[in-house]
């Protein structure tokens, strides 16, 4: 049988092209795993069918301070030393026009202690019982708050791929379409 050179050499440029397009497509289809076996890898895009916010719960505490008034009772209590020393006073005054000499000296002292003592009982009988009244005291307080929040920590996602149904977590809102990575490789 004889071959036409035109047609030999057709038919080896298509045997060489279809070989090189046929190891460019296995070398870029085949990666190395992390434990030396071979395995065929390829992305493609699977559609979206479902996206779902997963999230948890934080809760974090921290002091604030509460103020808030509060009536209060005062009693005030008047100082009787007034009436005391005035009274010690006009007493020595008396004592000391009676008499003359150590005498005199006597009854000056006599005088002060007994005007002392009248002083101090007129102060109590005029001033009465101890005045109460009513005031507003601010009063404050640390109080722990506590609240919660919601945290974002990925997405579950329900996806098709040629026509298999999948579920994954995810860290990103992928949209309508979700790259994948598939890969095959032989096991016993």
């Amino acid at each position: 049988m004889r071959c036409n050179r035109n047609s030999l050499a057709a038919a080896v440029a298509l045997a060489i092209g279809l070989a090189l397009s046929a190891g460019a497509a296995s070398a870029q289809n085949y990666a190395v795993a992390r434990h030396g076996s071979r395995e065929h890898v390829r992305f493609g895009f699977a559609d979206v069918l479902r996206v779902d916010p997963v999230y948890r719960q934080v809760r974090e505490s921290r002091p604030r301070e509460e103020c808030f008034d509060e009536e209060v009772t005062r009693v005030e209590r008047r100082d009787g030393t007034g009436g005391t020393i005035v009274g010690a006073l006009v007493g020595g005054a008396l004592g000391n026009t009676i008499g003359g000499g150590d005498g005199r000296r006597a009854a000056t002292v006599a005088g002060a202690v007994i005007g002392g003592a009248v002083g101090g009982n007129v102060d109590r009988n005029n001033d009465g019982p101890a005045r109460e009244y009513r005031d507003l005291e601010t009063r404050c307080r640390l109080v722990e708050e506590v609240a919660t929040r919601r945290e974002l920590v990925g997405y579950d996602v329900e996806y098709r791929y040629r026509g298999d149904v999948y579920q994954s977590r995810i860290d990103y809102d992928p949209g309508s379409r979700l790259r994948v990575r598939v890969a095959v490789a032989p096991t016993r």
